[in-house]
C-alpha cells in the first residue's frame, strides 16, 4: 500500500481542521479527488478550505492563515520532517479548539446539538436604582443575551425577589414577553425563597411558573409607606417653611401634619397601579385562577397552596424540570448582572450596608 503524498497528508489535516471531518466521508473523498493535483494547486484548495473556517467556527482569521500558510510551505518544500511537525501542530490545535468547535455545532442546521435552555436569574428588591438592585436598565441587556445566543430551547427565570418597584418590574417583565414572542421561544420561571408582590409580577412574564414547596408568593397588591418628624419638630421647636406654585406640590411632606386631602389623592394612585397589577395577573393566569376567592388582598400563599388558588403551575426545581422537558442532555447557559469592579473589593461599604439593610427589610416582610 502506497503511503500518502504530502499533498493528501495535509488535505486531510486541513479538513479535520475545517470540521468536514463532522461530515463522515465527504473528507476522505476530497483528499482521494485532490491526491492527484499538482502541490501548489492542492496547497491553494487547502488554504482556501481553511480560511473558509472563519465565520464558520468563529477561529481568528491568524490562526487559519498560520495553518494554510504551513500547508503551503509543506507543499512546495516536500519534506517529510516539515510534515510530521505540521502534523502535530494540527493535533495540538485540534485539541484546543475542539470545545468551541463543539459548542458552534447549533449553528450548523444540518447537525444535530444537544437542546440549551438559557437561564436568567432574577434576585433582589426591584428598584431604579441601588446594590445589586433589579431593573430594566441592568437586565435588558443580560435578557437579550439570553434569548438570542445559541438559539435557547427554552428561557428558565431564576426568581428571587420580595418586590419594589412596579414601574421596574412591568419594564422587565414585558421585555421578556416580547422576546418570547418574537423569537417562539417559551419562558419558565423558578421560584426560590420568594416571589411576592413585583417579584411575582416578574413570575407571570413566564409561560408555566414552579416554585419549591416553601416557596412565598403573591403579596398582590401595592403598598406606600413613610414617615412624619411634625411632632418631633414640635419639640425642638423647628419651623417648617414651605412655598410651592400648585396647591397639590407639597403633597404628604413628612415634615408638615398629613392632610386627608393628601391621603385621598395617594390611595387614588395606588389603586391606579393596583389596578395595573390585577390586569397583569389575570391576563397571563388566564384560565388557571380560583374566580371563588379574592387574591389581590395582598395576601401570600405558600408552595401548594399557590398551586390550588392558581397562581402557580407546580412544584419544582429548574434543573430537574428542564431535562423532563428537554431530555437528560440539555445544557444550561446561565446569565445575571455581574458585580462592578470596586463592589468586588468592597470600595462601596458604606452605600453597600445602607442597601443592604433597605433589602433585608423587604424580605423580612415575609420572615425570610
Amino acid at each position: 500500500m502506497n503511503a500518502p503524498s504530502n499533498s493528501t497528508r495535509v488535505l486531510r489535516m486541513i479538513c479535520a481542521l475545517a470540521g468536514l471531518d463532522l461530515l463522515g466521508t465527504i473528507g476522505n473523498s476530497l483528499c482521494a479527488a485532490f491526491a492527484d493535483v499538482g502541490e501548489r494547486e492542492a496547497a491553494l484548495v487547502t488554504f482556501l478550505i481553511t480560511v473558509s473556517g472563519i465565520n464558520f467556527y468563529g477561529i481568528s482569521a491568524p490562526v487559519w492563515a498560520l495553518l494554510g500558510g504551513g500547508a503551503a510551505l509543506v507543499f512546495q518544500n516536500g519534506s517529510r520532517d516539515a510534515t510530521l511537525s505540521l502534523e502535530l501542530v494540527c493535533h495540538l490545535v485540534v485539541r484546543s479548539v475542539a470545545p468551541y468547535m463543539r459548542n458552534m455545532k447549533k449553528y450548523i442546521p444540518f447537525l444535530k446539538s444537544d437542546p440549551t435552555v438559557a437561564v436568567i436569574r432574577l434576585s433582589g428588591v426591584i428598584a431604579s436604582s441601588g446594590r445589586g438592585a433589579l431593573n430594566d436598565a441592568s437586565m435588558r441587556p443580560i435578557i437579550e443575551k439570553a434569548f438570542k445566543k445559541g438559539k435557547p430551547k427554552a428561557v428558565a427565570l431564576i426568581i428571587n425577589s420580595p418586590g419594589g418597584s412596579p414601574v421596574q418590574s412591568s419594564l422587565i417583565a414585558s421585555h421578556i414577553r416580547r422576546l418570547s414572542a418574537e423569537k417562539d421561544i417559551p419562558v419558565f420561571a423558578f421560584v426560590e425563597d420568594v416571589a411576592a408582590s413585583g417579584g411575582y409580577w416578574l413570575a407571570t412574564a413566564a409561560d408555566e411558573i414552579f416554585a419549591d414547596e416553601s416557596s412565598v408568593l403573591g403579596s398582590i397588591g401595592v403598598i406606600s409607606a413613610g414617615f412624619g418628624f411634625k411632632g418631633l419638630m414640635d419639640q425642638h421647636g423647628v419651623e417648617r417653611r414651605i412655598y410651592t406654585a400648585g396647591k397639590s406640590k407639597s403633597m404628604l411632606d413628612p415634615f408638615q401634619a398629613e392632610k386627608p386631602a393628601d391621603v385621598k389623592r395617594l390611595k387614588s394612585v395606588l389603586e391606579q397601579i393596583h389596578q395595573s397589577f390585577k390586569l397583569q395577573v389575570t391576563s397571563r393566569r388566564a384560565g388557571k385562577l380560583d374566580t371563588e376567592q379574592d387574591l389581590f388582598t395582598g395576601e401570600i400563599w405558600i408552595g401548594q397552596a399557590a398551586i390550588d388558588v392558581g397562581l402557580i403551575d407546580g412544584i419544582g426545581h429548574m434543573e430537574p424540570v428542564m431535562k423532563e422537558r428537554f431530555g437528560d442532555k440539555v445544557k444550561f447557559a446561565r446569565y445575571g448582572v455581574k458585580k462592578s469592579f470596586l463592589s468586588r473589593f468592597g470600595a462601596n461599604v458604606v452605600n453597600d450596608a445602607l442597601d443592604g439593610i433597605e433589602e433585608r427589610a423587604h424580605y423580612a416582610r415575609f420572615g425570610l
